[in-house]
């Protein structure tokens, strides 16, 4: 029951509008985040439990080795962690900062085409984000990211850990 309480208290329509309106999506990178505009990277879903955001093999992202760079890997694992956390604070009040704090990752199959990320824990970002709030201390979450092929192979993982406080 708490799950279904917390999804209606953090349900963003708006937010989920803008970042998968592919227009608007892309001129917010090239404004905010040029190397991820460049990467081409897009978000295919966001909603308040989960994401899903892509990144393709192209010249721009490879690396000498003929796959994805990790870079670019690593900074679509982060967006698919950090639209959800961007989606619970969008025009919130209290206004409340995020930033990262460590990211980890481990790589299991060379990425050689559209690799896409899935981060399923928005609901216990939005717990983090709250008890933040409520306490007016800094809180941080480390959070989970998989990354797969088009063929539905595990390419990579990452833990992203988020830092939140009251502003």
């Amino acid at each position: 029951m708490e799950s279904t309480a917390l999804e209606g208290q953090f349900t963003n329509q708006a937010f989920y509008s803008l970042a998968t309106n592919p227009f608007k999506f892309r001129l917010y990178l090239l404004q905010n985040l040029p190397a991820a505009y460049f990467s081409g990277i897009s978000i295919k879903e966001v909603n308040g439990e989960r994401s899903v955001v892509k990144v393709p093999f192209k010249w721009f992202t490879r690396n000498p080795f003929r796959s994805t760079y990790f870079a670019c890997l690593s900074m679509a694992a982060e967006m698919s962690t950090g639209i959800l956390a961007m989606a619970a604070l969008y025009r919130k009040t209290p206004k409340v900062s995020m930033l990262i704090v460590s990211i980890e990752g481990k790589f299991y199959k060379k990425a050689t085409g559209i690799t896409s990320f899935v981060c399923v824990e928005g609901l216990e970002i939005h717990k983090t984000i709250k008890s933040a709030i409520d306490s007016g201390e800094a809180k941080s979450i480390k959070v989970f990211a998989s990354g797969e092929n088009e063929y539905g192979e595990l390419v990579a993982e990452f833990w992203c850990e988020w830092s939140f406080k009251r502003k």
